[in-house]
């Protein structure tokens, strides 16, 4: 690759080059006396629902197989992206969003059944695809 191939390859990088991801990663578990009730609400539901707030533009959720380096921290590890990368508007956007009993036709309410063991916001540093 000569000078000038580098250059544009390196303009066209910068032109491409979107924002950082933000994510809310949640972990959490099925109460054990309550597994049905939580495949129906939290994977029946409350994930979709989440969802549909305007502010988030994807959800996975997993199902942990095998831990490493030790147990699994939780039974289930759901990340949501934002299309914002500031925390604090995200998680004002998410509140709004959940605190309004009219945002979604079809949200169930929360039935008890789930305990969380962790969430935070992580901004993306590095990434590869």
């Amino acid at each position: 690759m000569n000078l000038w191939q580098y250059l544009n390859f390196v303009n066209k990088a910068e032109e491409m080059e979107m924002g950082k991801q933000l994510v809310l990663v949640g972990l959490v578990e099925p109460k054990k006396d309550k597994v049905e009730a939580f495949n129906e609400w939290y994977l029946g539901n409350h994930v979709e629902d989440t969802f549909n707030c305007p502010a988030i533009t994807s959800v996975r959720c997993f199902k942990a197989q095998k831990g490493f380096l030790g147990d699994a921290p939780s039974g289930y590890m759901t990340i949501y992206e934002f299309e914002v990368e500031d925390a604090e508007v995200a998680e004002k956007l998410l509140g709004e969003y959940q605190s309004d009993p009219d945002s979604w036709e079809k949200r169930e309410p929360n039935n008890g059944s789930m305990e969380i063991v962790g969430a935070g916001w992580y901004l993306e540093e590095i990434a590869f695809s």
